[in-house]
This record gives structure tokens, sequence and C-alpha cells, in this order.
């Protein structure tokens, strides 16, 4: 399927590894110009970066003016932007339960996973105007409203980013901007099966090993495994094209069946 992304200019957030750099990835294939920001530069994301098409920009997004700093590169470096993919996030478990999690621990949560999208969006919004439209397209969670108390503070973030999107379409609709999450259940990057990963942080805390943690998550969907990066990517560029022109405030679950409810 001809997607007719040739030719435009994207900002991706989250995209030195994981589903940030699958994106990446299937954009360039599909010739688009990409600025991604990442804190570090994988060796995955420098081979991208060797050719034309890929602009890296090593940035905290976590700080005030990282989100507008990143968006600034892709107006300066390529004239514009037409896609925003707000990808980067962070995750982890509190084995000590609610009382445990402090309040840096909340504002580090709200900002990695909910804050930075919020800023990216609104320095990108006005270059997406001024281009006659474009796309948002954010990368959510099914914890957004799948509540996990093991991952209170991940769970409330991520349902603040679902809301804000979902509210933010009605208001730009008309000005040719469209607005859309993709909410992923467990997915196989370092987010889950790194070192620091979900499933060895819970291993550490339960006795059991990161491969039995991954195996018990991977049982709990229909199909019996996690999502792989790229069919998340897959999912984004589809919503980032024209081909579903017609398509703002929706929500996508990528998740193997994991959601057993309407």
């Amino acid at each position: 399927m001809e997607l007719h992304l040739a030719g435009k200019v994207a900002v991706v957030t989250g995209a030195s590894k994981g589903i940030g750099l699958a994106v990446t990835q299937g954009l360039v294939a599909e010739g688009v110009k990409v600025v991604a920001g990442a804190r570090t530069l994988t060796d995955s994301l420098a081979d991208l970066a060797a050719g034309p098409q890929v602009r890296p920009v090593l940035v905290d997004l976590t700080t005030t003016e990282g989100p507008g700093g990143l968006v600034g590169e892709a107006v300066d470096y390529f004239g514009g932007v037409d896609i925003v993919v707000n990808n980067v996030g962070a995750v982890r478990p509190r084995s000590g339960g609610f009382v445990s999690v402090t309040d840096e621990d909340w504002t580090e949560s709200l900002t990695i996973n909910f804050l930075s999208a919020v800023r990216t969006t609104r320095a990108a919004l006005p270059h997406l105007i001024d281009r006659g439209g474009g796309s948002v397209v954010t990368v959510s969670s099914v914890n957004a409203f799948l509540p996990d108390p093991a991952i209170v503070d991940y769970c409330a973030s991520k349902a603040a980013l679902s809301n804000f999107c979902k509210a933010l379409s009605k208001e730009v609709a008309s000005r040719g901007v469209r607005v859309n999450t993709v909410s992923p259940g467990p997915v196989e990057t370092a987010l889950w099966l790194g070192e620091d990963g979900v499933a060895a942080t819970v291993a550490e805390s339960s006795g059991a090993t990161p491969d039995d943690v991954t195996r018990q998550a991977a049982a709990q969907s229909a199909t019996g495994r996690f999502t792989r990066p790229q069919e998340v990517a897959d999912l984004v560029l589809l919503l980032a094209s024209d081909r579903t022109a017609n398509v703002t405030g929706a929500d996508f679950t990528v998740d193997g069946g994991l959601i057993t409810t309407l």
C-alpha cells in the first residue's frame, strides 16, 4: 500500500531504540525526512543518520526546553514539520506499593510519559498548521485504561496522555491536524526485556527469573507472545499517512488480545 509519505518531515522522540527506532526505520523506508530525538546515539540510529534523511538530535526531553529545541531542529534543518511521533517513555515497577512512590517518582513519571509529549506537540503544532495540516501519533499504553498497582504512576501518566490527545484532537481537527494514539501491551523492547527492564525488576522482587516473568506476561495475551516493535511502527506509519485522512481522536490497541473487554 502506498502511504504517500515521501518528502514529509517527521519528528520522532525516543528514536534510538525499541518502538522509536522501528518507527524511524519505517519512515525512512517511506522516503520521510526524520529528526530523531534521543538521549544517546545508538549504533542503529547512527547507521540511519549516515544517510541524508535522518538528523539525530541528542536531547533530554524531560527538560522544559528539550522538546522545543527538537522541533526547532526539524524546522531549521528540513524546513518544517508534517508528522510528530511522541514515543519517549519509561516505567519502573513499584515493589514497595503505592506508599513507596515518592513525589520525585511521580514527577519523573509524569514528565517523561506525559509532559514530554505535551511540550513536543505544543512546539510542533504551529508548524503543522503552517504546512496545511499534519498528523500527531502518540504511543500511549494499554495501562492508560488497564490500571496496575505495581506501576501506579506509569498508569496515571499514560491515562493523562491519552486524555490529552483525545481532547486536543477536537480542537485542531478543523485546522487539518489529526491526533491519534496507539496503545501497545508488552513489546519486545529494552523497557520490558533489558537488564533494568520490567521483567528483571519484577523478578528481583519476586524471586522469579526474568524469563519466568516474561513468559507469564506473554501468556496473558490471546496470541501468547509480546508485540514486536515493527508491528507497532507499522500502525504508527499508517496513522501518519493520508490513508487514514478521516481518523482522528482514535486509540488503537496493539496487545495480542490482552484486553478482553469491548
